[in-house]
Formats: C-alpha cells, structure tokens, sequence
C-alpha cells in the first residue's frame, strides 16, 4: 500500500505570522511537522516526528521486540472546532492532573484524560508553552494580547499546573520603557521566567519581579532562552559588519541578573543554534547545509563550568543520517532525539539509514563526551522508531509507530545491547487516529506511570481521509 500524500508543511513551533518581523525560516525543512515527546515536565530533550509512522504494512514485523501487555484508549479529547489552524501548544502531566492546551486557554484533565477537571481561560492563542515544570508544577507560556487576527505575543505568563491557575501574566517592556514587545518563545529554570526572540529578551521572577528587560536598538539581543533544573542558558546574537547574518554567541547566564558566567562563541557559518541541554550543556547548530530539513548540521558538547566555555565534543550530524529535527529559528525545541545525563549519552533516530534507508527505523547511541557512537538497534522494518526519553537504569523508552495494519506502541531498549522489548501496544482500532496525527499533526508525547499521552500542538479544521476524526489529545495505558 502507498503512502499517503502529506500536506504542505506547516511551520511548526513558530509564533503566528501577524505577531511582527520574523526570522527567515530554515532550508529544507521537511514536509512533516516535528512531534515532541517528553517525559513528565522535565527536559524536553526527546522529540519526534509525526504521532505515528503511516507506514506499509510490515507483516506483523516490530524491529524484533517481544509483545507487550495490550494498552487501552483511557482517554481522548476532542479537537475542537475552528474555522482554521490554530496554536494549543503545551503538553505536561503532573502527579495528579493532564494538563492540555487548547483554543485561547488550557485546561486541565483527569490523569486517564477521561474528565475535565479546571480551566484556565487566557484570552488569547497560544504562542509558545514551555515544556519544563518546577517541582512545585509551575510552567511558563506565552500567549497573545487579544483573540482578534491583530493581537501579537506579548502576553507572558505563570501557570500553576497542580492548582490550575495563572499565578500572573506580564506584558514585555524594553529598557526605555516601551511596552508591548514581541516574544517567540519562552522559558522556566533556575527560578526565572526567560522570553526572548527577534525583539530581545526579558525575565522574571516567579514572584512577578522584572530581572531584566531587552535593550533598546541594541546591537545584541538575545534571540532566546532554554531553561530546565537550575539554569538558563542564553542564544545571543550580536550584528556582524561583514555579514548579512548575526554572530552567535552561547551564553550560561545568572538566573537573577544575567550576569555571564561562561561564553562560547560560535563558528562564524553557524546561522541558527538550539539548545537540547542545559546541563550537560548541548547546542545543536545549522550552518546552512541541513538540505535534509532537519535544521542541523552538527551537534556540539560545551564544557561551560569557566568563564570560557571549552568543545569537548561534535557529532556531524548530516555525515552519519542523524535526524534531529530542530525548529527553523527557535531557540528550544529540537526533536527526534533523548539524553540520558548519567551517562552522557544521546540517543538519535535515523532518517535515513546509511545502509538500508528508511524513515526513522533505527535509533542510536552516541557519547557526547567522545561523539563516538556506543551501539543502535535493529530496523524497526518500515515502522518509526523514536526516542521518548530515558528511565533512572539508563534504559531508553521509544515510540513504536502505527502501520495501516497496526496501531503504535512504546518499547525499552537495553543501552548495552540495543536490545527492544515492548511495553505496550495501542488498540488497532486506533490505528487511524495515530496514522492521521502523524500526518496532519504537529504533537508532543509524555510517557510516565506507564501511561502515553499524545497531545498536538495545534487545532485544525477536519481533513477528509486520515485527518478524519483526529483527536487533539488521547491517552494510552493499561
């Protein structure tokens, strides 16, 4: 059977077009969107393309893992309707409630997504939603300033996910007082807010305290923040008179008073960096020459414990067929990918393999320390393998995609021998509606208490076909 057509990419990640100025988008970015998968609300350092693979059918064949205990559709939230695409990004679970952007709000559900439980009305889209949540289950999101087509993201704000309240939301000011500036995106860690994006970048305190405001018509701004644990780190691009590009600078910043205590400068060809991890502190970096469309070139380890940061490491990501999937201009957000911290390892799933091709059908161990790859497993035959993120043993936990004969399923993976062994597999009769997230989707995955939840990122009109019946959210366990 033939793949189905996929429609014309949606820019996936990026704020909505009428906020202002925006950055070039990437070259090459693949046709399908990216799909997010984190674990809980920490690190978002495993994402992913697509809710499923939409694959042919491979006989029954799973990339040779073992069956699993048979999973059941605990939950599912409808999309809901909208006269067109619109931005529901965030995805989080906390210890007791599924949170869950939606149209102009986020609303909080039962831990199975069976019940509603509170909703926080925001007044506006959904711009940007951090991934990262606080040991008290506080996230950052930003939104826009109104629901008409004009209103722009400007709206940052404190979201309470145990309590299901905005705990405050801040308009952005520049340093001579202007108000109502622009963000891309935003951040939470090391008890700081961070937005940042082509207007600068300001920060807060989780009181509401401003820490810092972006200059005005500086030189140097930086386009944004990734946070996570106790730390912000800071992309700050500064203009070049040489250049029609800016020269990019990672920065480890104090949460408090963005003072810097450690800088890397970047290769002068690098034109968009991402950070995957703040501690260790990993940059993915595109330096134009990602044609495959995963907005990466190469993946870089930095040593930023002095106050200049030293490379200990890079993975040549386009030499090897690593498909990280990093958004165009973002500064997190990079997909396809997990990090297992203790023993400073990340997983990569292939786009396509250097031996035997294939969509996503094999995943890989490499050392950042070293770069030097430390194992991968067997093809998954036709159906995508990704990473989701990585247990306390070290084992990775991935998502086994649907086929048109076979709905999805999550699989551990040995970190010494490859080996896969299958956790859960999803009801058949879902294998439509992860075919058709997969395909018109752009989704986030949380596998914890041995549940899968799916969210996507945006809401849509219904699509004929596959699209058909696509819920914006489901949640999968036993």
């Amino acid at each position: 059977m033939s793949q189905p057509s996929l429609p014309p990419h949606h820019p996936s990640h990026q704020p909505p077009q009428s906020q202002g100025a925006q950055r070039p988008p990437s070259r090459g970015r693949r046709a399908k969107p990216a799909l997010k998968l984190i674990v809980g609300g920490a690190l978002a350092v495993a994402l992913v393309t697509g809710c499923g693979s939409g694959d042919d059918d491979d006989g029954g064949k799973n990339g040779g893992s073992s069956q699993g205990a048979q999973a059941k559709t605990l939950g599912k939230v409808a999309m809901p309707k909208v006269g067109k695409e619109t931005n529901t990004m965030g995805t989080w679970v906390t210890d007791t409630t599924f949170v869950k952007g939606d149209v102009n709000k986020i609303v909080g559900y039962s831990l199975d997504g069976a019940k509603s439980r509170w909703e926080i009305p925001l007044g506006g889209q959904l711009c940007w939603a951090s991934p990262h949540m606080t040991k008290e289950g506080q996230t950052a999101v930003l939104f826009r300033d109104g629901a008409g087509e004009d209103a722009l993201c400007t709206r940052v704000g404190l979201v309470d996910l145990k309590k299901g309240k905005l705990v405050w939301q801040k308009e952005g000011s520049d340093s001579e007082g202007n108000a109502g500036v622009q963000f891309d995106e935003v951040t939470i860690g090391g008890g700081t807010v961070a937005a940042g994006g082509t207007g600068g970048g300001g920060a807060w305190s989780l009181d509401g305290k401003p820490l810092w405001k972006p200059a005005y018509l500086a030189d140097c701004d930086d386009n944004g923040y990734a946070g996570g644990d106790d730390k912000i780190v800071a992309i700050r691009g500064c203009d070049s008179e040489d250049s029609s590009t800016e020269r990019l600078e990672v920065q480890t910043v104090d949460p408090k008073t963005r003072e810097v205590t450690s800088s890397y400068k970047l290769d002068e060809k690098v034109e968009y960096a991402h950070v995957i991890s703040t501690a260790p502190l990993v940059v993915a970096v595109d330096t134009g020459d990602s044609d495959a469309g995963t907005g990466t070139t190469d993946i870089l380890t930095i040593d930023d414990s002095g106050k200049q940061g030293k490379l200990l490491s890079t993975i040549d990501v386009l030499a090897k067929g690593y498909q990280p999937n990093c958004p165009a201009t973002s500064v997190e957000g990079c997909a396809e990918l997990a990090l297992d911290k203790a023993s400073s390892t990340l997983y990569l799933s292939s786009e396509v393999d250097v031996d035997h091709g294939g969509p996503g059908e094999r995943i890989s161990g490499l050392n950042l320390k070293t770069g030097k790859e430390t194992g991968k497993t067997k093809m998954a035959e036709s159906r995508s393998l990704i990473p989701i993120r990585t247990d306390d043993d070290g084992a990775l936990i991935a998502y086994l995609g649907s086929m048109y004969s076979e709905a999805g399923g999550v699989v551990r993976v040995d970190p010494k021998t490859f080996e896969m062994e299958t956790l859960q597999t999803h009801p058949d009769d879902m294998k439509d509606a992860e075919s058709g997230m997969d395909v018109y989707g752009d989704c986030t995955m949380i596998y914890t208490g041995k549940k899968l939840y799916i969210g996507d990122n945006r809401a849509s009109r219904p699509a004929s076909g596959d699209g058909a019946g696509r819920p914006l959210a489901v949640v999968f366990g036993a």
